[in-house]
């Protein structure tokens, strides 16, 4: 669902920017303030980000539709870390990806931070999953739970893109049709990652039933019995990066898909805006592996992510150290 720059006009892409950013800024704040920048927080985000990055390298083949679709992992992140922690990590996956593999037009990173990161982290997590596995954490509980808050956020980010594309009015693509292609082909993705996500968490709660309510909280608990969790979803990442990104569909995504039933190719014309025509300069400077073209982008991108969340962790805490100096 990562949007190219040929959809989004200039001010509608500088008004998703500005709520981005805004919505970082305050996930920022709320970490730092509610849980704290903690020994258990850093390391989950990171390891869980780089267990994203590469997961979305994995595009599953939409039976009977030529389409494909991966997971956005919003809900997935944020009922390990909660919501504002989760959208952190999630923005900072999509900004490797934008920056580095040109996975997404650079003008319009706003607009897919909010498409897949909030509508996933703070619309569907929060209103869907968080309710509906309070008080009961059983399996079918958890795997139910998943599918409906995955479906809800990935469908709230398709009907976003095209109003998105809409506002915008630079395409020539039919608002009803486009938006009736996206929520249909978007309904088996979301089915897909919900199953996805349901198995995951299902499976690390299993061993560890605590971690829902309290991994990224200040307990006491030792830190070393996190270490399993976290190796295993490195190594995850590293296998499914390394290993599986291979075998990932060829099939045009969703977004691509849909823009191909209407005007019979993924591809749109270029950006008349001056503007994005920058901005495509500069994403090409840092794009060094556009496309994923290289058999070890996954390794590389999983890694970065940790090094980017890790830098942004570590600025909060500078900033927080530096305040309780000054009282």
């Amino acid at each position: 669902m990562h949007m190219a720059d040929a959809l989004i006009s200039t001010p509608v892409a500088l008004g998703a920017g500005i709520v981005a950013t805004t919505l970082l800024g305050v996930a920022g704040y709320k970490v730092n303030k509610e849980k704290g920048i903690n020994s258990r927080i850093v390391p989950l985000m990171g390891v869980l980000g780089a267990f994203v990055f590469a997961a979305q390298m994995i595009n599953f083949t939409i039976p009977g539709t030529g389409s494909s679709g991966h997971i956005i992992g919003g809900v997935l992140l944020a009922a390990f870390l909660g919501p504002w922690a989760a959208f952190l990590t999630i923005a900072s996956v999509l900004i490797i990806q934008c920056l580095v593999f040109a996975d997404g037009g650079l003008l319009a990173l706003g607009c897919n931070i909010i498409n897949m990161g909030a509508m996933s982290t703070l619309v569907a997590y929060p209103l869907i999953f968080r309710p509906l596995t309070r008080n009961c954490q059983s399996t079918p509980r958890l795997l139910c739970a998943s599918i409906v808050a995955c479906l809800v956020g990935i469908e709230a980010g398709a009907c976003c893109v095209t109003a998105e594309t809409e506002l915008s009015g630079i395409t020539a693509l039919p608002t009803g049709t486009f938006l009736a292609l996206m929520t249909g082909i978007h309904l088996a993705i979301g089915l897909g990652e919900g199953l996805a996500t349901g198995a995951i968490i299902s499976f690390v709660v299993k061993s560890r039933p605590d971690l829902l309510a309290t991994a990224v909280s200040d307990s006491a608990e030792p830190r070393g019995s996190l270490k399993k969790v976290l190796i295993g979803f490195g190594v995850a990442a590293l296998l499914i990066g390394g290993v599986l990104a291979i075998f990932a569909s060829a099939y045009p995504d969703g977004l691509e898909w849909s823009i191909q039933q209407l005007t019979g190719s993924t591809e749109l014309p270029a950006h008349p805006d001056k503007v994005a025509g920058v901005l495509q300069h500069v994403q090409s400077a840092t794009s060094v592996m556009p496309d994923y073209d290289s058999s070890f982008s996954g390794i590389i991108g999983a890694v970065m992510v940790v090094i980017l969340v890790w830098s942004v962790t570590s600025l909060l805490t500078a900033g927080r150290r530096h305040k309780t100096v000054r009282q």
